[in-house]
């Protein structure tokens, strides 16, 4: 039966081309209301989606035989992943396709900034000729700080450097050699506002970079910073940077990007200091040229062969192997997803070593899938696919090795991070199809994964136990599971939670106050 995809956004011609090249029968329907969505997506196997079209939960529960959802563009914040997933719904996007695009679009909002070019453009086409009253500056000698130095944030020092200015960047999980190769100088965030002339974001948006730019960090930015988010709107708390703008701290300010989209109105609107686009980072011809080709692509090659490239919610696994590698790609996925919430920046080298029988398999999914858990904290639209090429433009070292014959388990998985704090090291195993945690920090223990969980590394004295269940008790958080490990009678020891709901910050510090706990972190799975 021929598969069929629905093109529900503006993409450029040659997609509609690549799927008939394919035998991949093709509508385009552009505009259409929810509705009218929900009416006809049922009919379709894929759907090809920009930004406009909302892939919500609603329309994935109404396509009963949609297969895949291609992305064309980077972020899928308008494509309901878990939906997706629940679904058995892949969900792929084309996240280098508009990569130089999106940096020149930032070097060009800098150089309005830096000559007031939207500002002198209309006073002289009003016939005022204000030569005075545009008094720019050069770029050459300033200092660039760049937040997010990933694989557009790389372009964008580059291009930078060509504009002699001086770069310095911001990134946890950008190590000092991919550093000095990009010819920029890592720093810490703090270091970055008090020294930078112009700030560019180049970061996705997590719960760890949202409000990156809050009213906090504007005030530890030099007086006279001109600021630019191409990236994500969220990133920059819109009201105090109004109200720094305003007072003129920042002496400018440009987006492409806004919390809320399309913006018809926004905090920002109306400041004589501001430029405002849009959201045209991705809006070039060649942009849209190469992402129309390769969702096209890619969704092609999915529904007539199986093969997946650049999904968000699934390995690229052949259908060979599916049925060997799905448990243990589970607990790649759990694992790293565990030693990412245990390290907080200065990410060097992972490790991956396969013990047993899992060592005969084709490991590179788990790999691939073990680094996208790690670097998912801090990266959210990271995926399978794109975290080996993400960790390598950050520097970060990534190894595997084999080992045929297991002493404990017919199969092990273990993760070694090495990050500023030092040197971390996590195992699991498969029992009865599910993923479980077997070491932590070389101490053993046998636990399963939950949602929600706390950890706690602690010193072996009695009381910690009680103290511990006595707390939770009171802030009316359920204890699910309980593991265990130590060292030895009286040293190092761990707790693993599994908890109903997660602990409030509140609650974290509390735990942390508690005699002899050494570390607490609340996990999320």
């Amino acid at each position: 039966m021929t598969a069929r995809v629905l093109i529900s956004d503006q993409l450029s011609p040659a997609a509609v081309e690549i799927f008939k090249s394919r035998g991949v029968q093709v509508d385009v329907k552009t505009g259409l209301s929810k509705a009218e969505l929900l009416e006809i997506i049922g009919q379709y196997d894929g759907l090809a989606v920009r930004s406009a079209t909302k892939a919500d939960a609603d329309v994935i529960a109404a396509g009963k035989n949609l297969k895949v959802i291609g992305r064309a563009g980077i972020g899928v914040d308008n494509v309901d992943i878990p939906a997706a997933t629940k679904a058995g719904v892949v969900v792929m996007n084309t996240p280098f396709g508009n990569s130089i695009t999106t940096a020149e679009h930032a070097i060009a909002l800098i150089f309005a900034l830096a000559r007031q070019l939207p500002e002198a453009d209309a006073s002289t086409q009003a016939g005022k000729w204000e030569k005075n009253r545009f008094m720019g500056v050069e770029l050459t000698a300033k200092t660039l700080g760049v937040i997010g130095c990933g694989n557009i944030g790389s372009i964008v020092a580059d291009r930078a450097n060509g504009l002699k200015m001086k770069v310095v960047a911001y990134d946890p999980f950008l190590t000092p050699d991919r550093a000095t190769a990009l010819g920029v100088e890592k720093v810490e965030l703090d270091e970055l506002l008090a020294r930078a002339d112009f700030i560019s974001l180049h970061t996705p948006l997590t719960e760890k970079t949202r409000n990156v730019l809050s009213a906090e960090a504007l005030a530890k930015t030099k007086k006279g910073v001109r600021i630019v988010n191409c990236a994500r709107g969220g990133l920059v708390d819109e009201a105090a940077l109004r109200a720094a703008l305003d007072s003129g701290h920042v002496v400018g300010a440009a987006f492409d990007v806004f919390v809320v989209e399309p913006a018809k109105e926004n905090v920002l609107f109306g400041a004589p200091n501001f430029i405002a686009t849009p959201h045209l980072g991705a809006s070039t011809a060649e942009a849209q040229e190469n992402v129309a080709l390769q969702v096209a692509e890619q969704m092609s090659d999915y529904l007539l062969t199986g093969a997946v490239s650049n999904a968000l919610n699934s390995p690229s696994v052949s259908a060979d192997e599916a049925p060997k590698l799905k448990p243990f790609i589970q607990l790649a996925d759990k694992l790293g997803a565990f030693a990412g919430q245990m390290i907080d920046g200065g990410l060097t080298s992972i490790e991956l070593t396969y013990v047993g029988e899992v060592a005969k398999l084709n490991v590179k999914p788990l790999t691939a899938t073990a680094l996208a858990g790690v670097l998912r904290p801090m990266l959210a639209e990271v995926n399978m696919v794109s975290a080996p090429g993400i960790a390598s433009a950050r520097g970060v070292t990534v190894t595997e090795s084999k080992q045929e014959l297991s002493p404990v388990y017919d199969s092990l998985v273990r993760i070694t991070i090495t990050a500023e704090g030092g040197q971390r090291a996590f195992a699991g195993t498969v029992i009865a199809g599910q993923p479980r945690l077997v070491e932590i920090k070389g101490m053993e223990l046998d636990a399963p994964f939950a949602p929600a969980m706390l950890y706690v590394n602690n010193l072996d004295k009695p009381g910690f136990i009680g103290s511990l269940g006595q707390l939770c008790s009171e802030a009316q958080v359920n204890i699910a599971t309980f593991n265990l490990g130590r060292t030895a009678a009286g040293g190092d020891a761990i707790c693993l939670v599994g908890v109903d709901q997660a602990l409030s910050d509140t609650q974290l510090a509390a735990v942390r106050k508690l005699p002899h706990v050494k570390e607490a972190r609340v996990l999320s799975f």
